[in-house]
């Protein structure tokens, strides 16, 4: 249905195409999706203490304001992760801020952190208990004086009732917020959190998203602080601010992050790195170009543990983890792989 349908949904801004996919979910309008390898041992696997039917997350982004994080468990996501979520509501960036380049299977968008902020999707997640593992991805409004409380203010409201929250120091689209991806900075926002998280009692995993922009030493640097604070995983990566040089379509210079398939193959050199630099310590969640079994799999040799997506979904529709599914169980059958976790890191990318 989705492939007839999409032409027409192209033709809509991007904006109110999300929009309506929002609604669509809210209101159970699309089709159920059945799925015959759900439960499959396989994809079996477990996230943060929690048994999950696969591998296959939806990444922060599209379920900003925690509306429908249920429905999207229910097309076959093993996990759902909302936000960016700021301590205030904030509008984000003017309009237009998302944009299709069709041409190469990807997006920019200059959003810019819009959400309702934290009363209301507090209040969300507390009347509508998630029915599968979901995560929260956290960030600061664009006009805060102090940016390392607006993330406390993010741990204290949400570390009971979610199983992960996701520190978003990677964003492009609001001001100088990559600069926590400096050592001294990122060591300092850890250690105020790891505060936190003692005098809260609190054992919720901290993930930590990061930027694709970066060299290999700022790895290496990141690595080392990571494991000493023990953080419970790293999302690998964000859209990127760079890759517009093999672009084809004219949107391409427009500001903002770029995301989907043109940074799938940095993404993957990425994740190799810190699988290498981390060696098992801490969980690699892969993102960036997944769309097929295909580009999974090749996430999964990279060295990722778990996955997200979200262009692909855009592009792909709501079937996409079916068919994910499908192909990836069909490439490890073929492998004698009885379980994906045994592919995890097997290839050395240069």
């Amino acid at each position: 249905m989705f492939s007839k349908l999409r032409s027409l949904i192209f033709k809509i801004d991007p904006e109110t195409a999300h929009n309506l996919a929002i609604k669509s979910l809210k209101l159970n309008l699309l089709p159920s999706i059945y799925d015959k390898n759900k439960k499959d041992n396989i994809f079996q696997t477990s996230l943060f203490g929690k048994n999950i039917d696969n591998p296959i997350g939806i990444a922060a982004g599209f379920d900003k304001n925690a509306e429908v994080y249920n429905s999207l468990l229910k097309l076959g996501f093993g996990f759902v992760e909302v936000g960016t979520v700021t301590p205030l509501e904030q509008y984000g960036n003017p309009k237009p801020r998302i944009f299709r380049l069709e041409e190469d299977e990807a997006l920019i968008n200059r959003l810019g952190f819009n959400n309702k902020g934290i009363k209301n999707i507090k209040e969300r997640l507390k009347s509508k208990p998630p029915t599968g593992l979901l995560g929260i991805n956290i960030g600061p409004n664009k006009e805060s004086k102090d940016r390392v409380n607006d993330y406390l203010l993010g741990f204290r409201a949400f570390h009971n009732i979610v199983d992960y929250i996701t520190i978003n120091i990677s964003s492009p689209n609001t001001e100088n917020l990559t600069d926590l991806h400096e050592i001294s900075k990122l060591e300092k926002l850890l250690q105020v959190i790891d505060l936190e998280k003692e005098n809260l009692k609190s054992t919720t995993p901290i993930v930590l998203k990061i930027s694709p922009d970066i060299s290999k030493d700022q790895a290496i640097g990141i690595s080392e602080v990571l494991l000493k604070h023990e953080i419970g995983a790293i999302i690998i990566s964000n859209t990127s601010v760079g890759h517009r040089e093999s672009l084809k379509s004219i949107l391409k210079n427009q500001k903002g992050g770029l995301s989907g398939k043109p940074i799938e193959k940095k993404s993957n050199q990425l994740i190799n790195i810190f699988y290498n630099l981390l060696k098992g310590k801490i969980i690699i969640i892969g993102v960036g170009g997944v769309d097929s079994g295909e580009s999974a799999h090749e996430k999964l040799l990279s060295g990722a543990s778990f996955i997200q997506l979200y262009t692909g979904l855009v592009y792909q529709g709501p079937s996409i983890v079916l068919k994910i599914k499908k192909e990836l169980k069909k490439i490890l059958l073929k492998d004698g792989i009885k379980n994906y976790k045994e592919v995890i890191g097997k290839k050395i990318i240069v």
